[in-house]
């Protein structure tokens, strides 16, 4: 193993209640008579793309939707959460980050969320993780296409000079684990609170924690 890929803010940090809220304060925000329970937000989150996802429950509907607006609205609520309410790191992940660094590991963040969203969580963390701790952080503004495509782990294997049998991907949602499987990634499957229920065969592990030794070991 030379390289660890989170793949997602979500493997760092569980923020989908977060979003969630942040959708629904959105929706209400451009008058939208929706609110998205977290039954029916866990079923949603089977598919990535926050924007997609506007678009596709409009359709479903047959309303005609601003998505890009309602998108944006959601994003600048959740980048304000992250600034006002108490986050956490996944358990493990100080740890792993920690001795990755100690080991001569490549770090990377691949996420196709915001560039925003992105410094928005690694702030709210800032007194456990730091931006330095990654070699490389990938965002939307890096790629065209927005994951399951496998775009922003071809970009970062390049960036960083790496080959797909070497590095370790560890996904929190099944589009970040489709993506990673098309780009010859060993997935591990880090599911959180809303995507536990979630089907990640396809993963070469699923653990509920993260462990240094036991990567290494798997591996």
């Amino acid at each position: 193993m030379s390289a660890i890929f989170f793949g997602s803010i979500g493997t760092i940090a569980d923020t989908s209640e977060l979003q969630r809220q942040a959708f629904n304060q959105a929706f209400a925000l451009h008058h939208l008579d929706w609110n998205w329970s977290r039954e029916e937000y866990v079923t949603l989150l089977e598919k990535s793309g926050g924007r997609k996802r506007v678009e596709d429950y409009a359709k479903s509907l047959g309303q005609a939707v601003n998505a890009e607006a309602v998108h944006s609205s959601k994003s600048e609520i959740f980048q304000k959460s992250l600034r006002e309410d108490p986050l956490e790191p996944r358990l493990g992940v100080v740890e792993v980050i920690q001795k990755a660094k100690q080991t001569g590991l490549r770090l990377a963040l691949v996420t196709t969320t915001s560039e925003q969203n992105v410094l928005s969580m690694l702030e709210a963390l800032r007194k456990d993780i730091d931006a330095s701790d990654f070699d490389l952080v990938v965002s939307a503004s890096n790629v065209e296409r927005s994951k399951p495509a496998k775009d922003a782990y071809d970009f970062a294997l390049k960036e960083l000079g790496q080959m797909p049998d070497s590095c370790v991907a560890i996904e929190d949602n099944l589009g970040g684990l489709e993506a990673a499987k098309l780009a010859k990634l060993t997935c591990v499957a880090f599911p959180g609170e809303n995507t536990a229920h979630h089907n990640f065969d396809a993963a070469d592990l699923r653990v509920s924690h993260l462990d240094f030794e036991h990567l290494q070991r798997f591996l």
